[in-house]
């Protein structure tokens, strides 16, 4: 934020911060009891799909780089596998949490072309 690296300026960067505040509004209707297992999992892996992000782009060496992307790319993975658990437990619908879809896969697919830009 107060830093301007260059890694705040790229569009994966700004994609994976609006991909924390849309799953962070996505888990608001969940029950009160899923605050502290399966909303606190999403939220907490989609803001370290971000962090990791930077954290990554601070790193010298190619292979530490990448390391931190496929963190951050897992950190996705599991964003997606909570919604799906989320849906199975009726906790949301597909219809409520569509909008979500195409910046999950966005976010995945610059990850993972992320990852391999930097892994070779």
């Amino acid at each position: 934020m107060f830093l301007q690296l260059a890694h705040t300026k790229t569009e994966i960067y700004k994609l994976t911060g609006s991909f924390v505040v849309a799953r962070c509004k996505a888990t608001e209707p969940f029950p009160k009891e899923e605050k502290f297992s399966l909303v606190n999992q999403i939220r907490r892996e989609a803001i370290l799909a971000h962090l990791n992000l930077a954290e990554g782009c601070s790193r010298k060496s190619s292979a530490e780089r990448c390391r931190f992307f496929k963190i951050s790319r897992g950190s996705v993975i599991e964003v997606d596998a909570a919604l799906d658990l989320a849906t199975d437990l009726s906790y949301t619908t597909i219809d409520e949490i569509k909008h979500l879809e195409e910046p999950l896969i966005k976010c995945y697919k610059q990850l993972s072309g992320l990852i391999k830009f930097t892994h070779y």
